[in-house]
């Protein structure tokens, strides 16, 4: 590449060279850059590590409640608190203090819900991303895969050339010595 020690020069090189393929413009000596670029350098990464690191406290947060929220566990450990609800409001209270149809209790659900839905979605939309950059980094890695194929490939051409080349010239050598 042009710019190897100046890296913004060698990035924008880079996102160039990028744009042409994904364009299908790329020429000979922009192809030999690329393969350079992808076969030189290893581009897999592990995106859970990379996520984790960089997690903030309510990212944290939301994850951790998201999994709780969204286990068995919790349905039925919130099943069988609403049932006790309703048992010792109908049943054991002479006095029921959120007395049928359950206006508190109907209350504590709505605000549940109101606050678990978002948490749940922070986690999700990150977990949206996570997936962004692992079918990024799975497209380079495939890219890189085919880009390696191709060069094998006209290896192995250019290998059956020159051992064709040589058996040629050798059954030349040969004919020649038979005549002599």
């Amino acid at each position: 590449m042009e710019n190897k020690s100046d890296n913004k020069g060698a990035t924008i090189n880079k996102k160039e060279l990028v744009k042409k393929l994904l364009k299908q413009e790329i020429s000979a000596e922009d192809e030999s850059d690329l393969l350079e670029m992808l076969i030189d350098r290893p581009i897999t990464i592990d995106v859970d590590k990379q996520e984790d690191s960089s997690l903030t406290t309510g990212e944290k947060l939301a994850d951790k409640l998201s999994e709780v929220a969204g286990s068995w566990g919790f349905i039925i450990g919130f099943s069988i608190f609403i049932i006790i609800w309703i048992i010792i409001n109908t049943v054991i209270l002479n006095k029921a203090s959120d007395p049928y149809p359950f206006v508190l209790l109907n209350l504590v659900l709505s605000c549940l819900a109101s606050l678990q839905a978002p948490i749940i979605m922070m986690s999700q939309n990150r977990q949206a991303k996570k997936d962004s950059i692992r079918n990024q980094n799975d497209y380079q890695i495939d890219l890189k895969s085919e880009l390696i194929l191709e060069r094998i490939h006209e290896e192995i051409q250019e290998s059956l050339r020159n051992e064709r080349q040589i058996i040629r010239l050798l059954k030349e050598y040969i004919g020649e010595e038979d005549e002599k």
